[in-house]
């Protein structure tokens, strides 16, 4: 992968600045229908700076839809969704954005060592030229999920929760001042989800502000200020967290939540630290 090095791009201001008491993420009345299903039922979410969101549901309840419309990767049917005060599709500056989608393989069909897939992070836009100091900010990324010694080394060559890492340092590379991650933790091994918790503190600890899908609170549990639950593409739980519950823990445990036999628009009790 050849890459020339140019200056880097000058930042545009969002259309409208971010300021004190503004929600970095306003999404109002969302809906989304796929094929002939509606997924989302006017789903309203308010995320502020500094907060960290856990995104909770049962597989199915239409967590990954939602984020997947905040980024604009799925249109909405109805609804209006702004990030960093600008509304999506008008203005929005993605360099301050950071997205880590569902897990998929840091591979592509040529091969890529790690540097060069956390770089493609810095590429703006129709100019397809890295910044000057691309790679020291790369290799500053790469540290960040603990995978500096494996700069050079090929994608093919890593494990599934190394090459998860190696998205995520994709993400932080731009140094964002949102990060929306979508279960990055998801069959992810033990040493990977303690390294992306560690890496996750210091950055919250830096101001950064995250609305993150997970399917069990886990290493993150701590820092976790907000926890909005779906439940057939609805909102019915905004507020503190579930709490731990050792139950949860046993293997062989069922995770279903919020509980299917909750009345609808019941807001469900928060009984576990964990979701599916």
């Amino acid at each position: 992968m050849l890459v020339s090095a140019a200056p880097e791009p000058t930042r545009a201001p969002a259309t409208e600045p971010t300021v004190v008491g503004q929600p970095v993420i306003e999404a109002r009345g969302v809906r989304v229908r796929l094929g002939a299903s509606d997924i989302l039922h006017g789903v309203d979410l308010r995320v502020h700076r500094g907060e960290v969101v856990a995104l909770l549901g049962a597989n199915g309840s239409g967590k990954s839809t939602l984020v997947r419309s905040l980024v604009g990767v799925l249109p909405r049917t109805a609804g209006s969704v702004e990030l960093l005060g600008a509304p999506l599709g008008k203005g929005v500056d993605w360099r301050r954005v950071g997205y880590v989608p569902q897990r998929v393989s840091a591979q592509s069909g040529v091969p890529s060592t790690a540097r060069e897939v956390v770089s493609s992070g810095l590429l703006y836009g129709r100019r397809l030229r890295l910044p000057g100091g691309w790679r020291e900010r790369t290799d500053e990324a790469l540290d960040m999920v603990g995978l500096r010694d494996r700069a050079q080394d090929s994608t093919g060559e890593l494990s599934g929760g190394q090459q998860q890492r190696v998205l995520i340092a994709r993400a932080l590379v731009r140094r964002p001042e949102l990060m929306i991650l979508d279960e990055p933790v998801a069959g992810v091994d033990q040493p990977s989800q303690e390294a992306f918790a560690a890496t996750m503190r210091r950055l919250v600890d830096e101001g950064l502000t995250v609305l993150v899908v997970l399917h069990e609170l886990g290493e993150l549990a701590p820092l976790v200020t907000r926890a909005v639950v779906l439940r057939h593409g609805r909102v019915v739980h905004d507020g503190a967290p579930p709490a731990p519950s050792p139950g949860h823990a046993l293997a062989g445990h069922e995770h279903v939540h919020p509980h299917d036999d909750a009345p609808t628009g019941a807001v469900p009790q928060a009984d576990t630290g964990l979701t599916s």
